[in-house]
C-alpha cells in the first residue's frame, strides 16, 4: 500500500477534480455550438485515448522502478482482465461520455449536473444486486426522494419526447446509469491496477468502440466542408474535454479513491451539481426556475440520505459510493 498523501494534497486533488468536471459542462455547451454532438463525443474519446496511451507508456518504467519487489506492477495477464476492461471501456467511457455529450446538447447544464448527481443512488442499487450493499429503510427513503426530484426535473417542460429537454434528460440519465455500473465493476480491478493503467485500458477499449462513429462523423464533416467552419473556440473546447475532463479528472478520481474511502468521496455528489448549476446560470445565462430549485433539493436531499447512513456490510476501506 502506498503512503497516504498529506490531507492538504488530497484536498487539493479533490478541489481540482471537482473544478475540472464542473467546467466540463460549460466547455461542452461551448463546443456544441460548433460541433455536431456525435462528432464531439466520438472525437473526444479518440483524442483522450491518444493522450492516455503515451502517458501510460512513458510512466510505466518509473512506476515499475518505484514498486516494491514483493508487489510488482500488475499486467493484463488473463482473459478475465481483458473482459473487465472491455466492460469498463463500454460503460464508463463509451456509453457514459457519449450520452453525456448528446444529452447536454438537448438539456440544460443544471438538469445535466443534477441527473449525474444521481450516481450514488444507482451505484447503491447495482452494489445491492451484487451483494455488496444492504438496503436499509433510510436508503430506500433516500432513493424515493431522489427519484421524486428527477421526475420533477424531467417534467419541467412536459413529458412528451418532442420536448428536447426531456430527451436530453433521459439520455443523460442513461449515461449516469452507465457510469454507476462502471464504478461497481471497477472494484474488480481497482486494487490490482493503478490509476494510469486503469484509465489507459478503459480508454483504449472505449476508443475502439467509438472509432466507427468517429470515422463516419469525420467523413461527414469532410463532405460538407465542416472542418473549416469550426473556429478555435470549438477546438479549444474539444481539447479541454479530452485532456482535462476525460484524462486528468479520471486519473485524479481513481488516485483519490486509493487513499480515501468512497463514502467520503461520495460527498462530492452534493458540491458538484450545485457548483455546476451556478456556473451555468452565471456563465451561460440559464434560467433559475422553481422546478430546478425543488428538484435540486429533492435529488441532493435523497442522495445525502443514502450517503450519510452507515454501510453495514462492508469494511470501511472497501466502500462503494
Amino acid at each position: 500500500m502506498s503512503r497516504r498523501p498529506h490531507p492538504a494534497v488530497l484536498a487539493g486533488a479533490l478541489a481540482l477534480m471537482v473544478a475540472l468536471w464542473s467546467f466540463n459542462f460549460i466547455f461542452g455547451k461551448v463546443a456544441l455550438r460548433y460541433w455536431p454532438a456525435l462528432a464531439l463525443a466520438s472525437f473526444r474519446l479518440i483524442l483522450a485515448a491518444l493522450i492516455m496511451l503515451p502517458v501510460y507508456l512513458a510512466l510505466r518504467p518509473r512506476r515499475a522502478a518505484l514498486q516494491a519487489p514483493e508487489n510488482p506492477p500488475a499486467t493484463v495477464s488473463s482473459g478475465d482482465d481483458l473482459w473487465t476492461f472491455a466492460q469498463l471501456g463500454f460503460f464508463g467511457v463509451f456509453l457514459n461520455q457519449v450520452c453525456f455529450t448528446v444529452g447536454l446538447n438537448y438539456t440544460t447544464v443544471g438538469h445535466s449536473a443534477l441527473l449525474i448527481g444521481m450516481g450514488p443512488v444507482f451505484i447503491l442499487l447495482f452494489a445491492r444486486l451484487q451483494g455488496l450493499e444492504a438496503l436499509t429503510l433510510r436508503k430506500v427513503l433516500g432513493m424515493v426522494v431522489a427519484f421524486a426530484g428527477v421526475i420533477l426535473l424531467v417534467s419541467e417542460h412536459g413529458l412528451s419526447l418532442r420536448s428536447g429537454t426531456l430527451r436530453g434528460d433521459l439520455i443523460t440519465l442513461v449515461g449516469t446509469l452507465a457510469f454507476s455500473l462502471y464504478t461497481v465493476l471497477g472494484k474488480k480491478v481497482a486494487a490490482k491496477y493503478d490509476s494510469i493503467s486503469m484509465n489507459a485500458g478503459n480508454y483504449c477499449f472505449g476508443a475502439l468502440l467509438v472509432l466507427p462513429l468517429a470515422v463516419r462523423e469525420g467523413l461527414r464533416l469532410t463532405r460538407t466542408a465542416g472542418w473549416g467552419a469550426i473556429p478555435w473556440q470549438g477546438w479549444a473546447a474539444l481539447g479541454y474535454m479530452a485532456a482535462f475532463a476525460s484524462v486528468l479528472a479520471y486519473v485524479l478520481y481513481f488516485w483519490v479513491l486509493r487513499h480515501m474511502t468512497a463514502t467520503r468521496l461520495g460527498a462530492l455528489a452534493y458540491l458538484h451539481p450545485l457548483l455546476t448549476t451556478g456556473m451555468g446560470i452565471a456563465l451561460l445565462g440559464e434560467k433559475f426556475t422553481g422546478h430546478l430549485l425543488v428538484g435540486a433539493a429533492l435529488v441532493l436531499g435523497g442522495v445525502y440520505g443514502i450517503e450519510s447512513g452507515p454501510r453495514e456490510d462492508q469494511p470501511e476501506g472497501n466502500n462503494l459510493a
